[in-house]
């Protein structure tokens, strides 16, 4: 019932970090997270912004999304290059430096230290994350995977959900939980992305050279034949 939810109060929930809640006779009752999966972020902060007018704008809740939009390290995110390699290699400190900022994720990862930001209790969106992350020191985008344990609500994009990689980088198990898709129509465009790679002219042209090396030098030939001839033929 409402009246037992933490939003008819308006104060913090207590959150069990197992994310079940316990009936009277002691057995454990799971509790499903709703993802909520939208074709753009821009659409997250909209529907953001309608949770904050709701009765459940308290309700615990967490936005994935990519580092092009979460990152705040000042080298990376001011980078034109690939900002996951860039976080990743900082993280493995391959270059002897390391993220001061991924270490500080922890500090945001108490939910209501982001929903009571402005002094109430109500939704957020990315903005909010950031503005909070910066302000702290601590990286919103794996504050905002951090938050998803003990999240009710997951807002994401399309991609986060129908892509099983991404899925799986970022331990999403959508196995008994709710899953709403807005404006679904553009779910097909989506689901071709997620199985779809795109390669230049240039490269088709790079790796037949190197095929043509690999069967003119008799190189594992019958493999590298069949390869050469796709190429040749998507040119």
């Amino acid at each position: 019932p409402c009246t037992e939810c933490s939003c008819s109060s308006g104060k913090e929930p207590t959150k069990d970090p197992s994310h079940t809640k316990k009936k009277e006779n002691g057995d454990g009752l799971f509790v499903p997270k709703i993802f909520f999966g939208t074709r753009t972020h821009k659409q997250i902060a909209q529907i953001s912004r309608e949770l904050k007018r709701t009765a459940y704008s308290a309700v615990p809740m967490t936005i994935l999304s990519s580092r092009d939009y979460t990152c705040i390290h000042p080298v990376v995110s001011h980078s034109a290059s690939n900002r996951n390699e860039m976080c990743v290699e900082l993280l493995e400190g391959k270059h002897g430096k390391s993220c001061a900022y991924y270490h500080g994720a922890h500090k945001v990862s108490e939910h209501h230290a982001l929903q009571s930001a402005h002094g109430v209790y109500q939704a957020w969106d990315i903005e909010d994350l950031v503005s909070l992350g910066r302000k702290l020191r601590a990286c919103a985008y794996f504050a905002a995977r951090e938050l998803m344990v003990g999240a009710d609500i997951v807002f994401c994009p399309y991609n986060y959900l129908l892509d099983p990689q991404i899925r799986e980088s970022m331990d999403i198990n959508l196995k008994g939980q709710v899953v709403i898709l807005d404006e679904a129509h553009n779910i097909e465009d989506c689901a071709r992305e997620s199985v779809s790679y795109g390669v230049t002219e240039g490269q088709l042209r790079a790796a037949r050279e190197e095929l043509d090396f690999m069967v003119n030098n008799n190189i594992r030939h019958k493999d590298h034949e069949p390869l050469r001839a796709v190429c040749c033929s998507l040119i």
